[in-house]
């Protein structure tokens, strides 16, 4: 499973070597480890709308 995700709602990639500043994610900060609040910072939609990208 690629760490990189895409939120099927806007488009906004979270990417594994950049974390999410935004949401006190260190870089390195595997998606497993993003708490299940989490909320995507462009749109607000829920983690589980998520997708793994390669």
């Amino acid at each position: 499973m690629s760490e990189n995700m895409k939120c099927k709602v806007c488009g906004y990639i979270y990417y594994l070597e950049k974390g999410e500043p935004r949401k006190d994610l260190e870089p390195g900060t595997s998606w497993e480890d993003v708490p299940e609040s989490f909320t995507c910072p462009s749109c607000g939609a829920a983690k589980k709308m998520f997708v793994s990208i390669d």
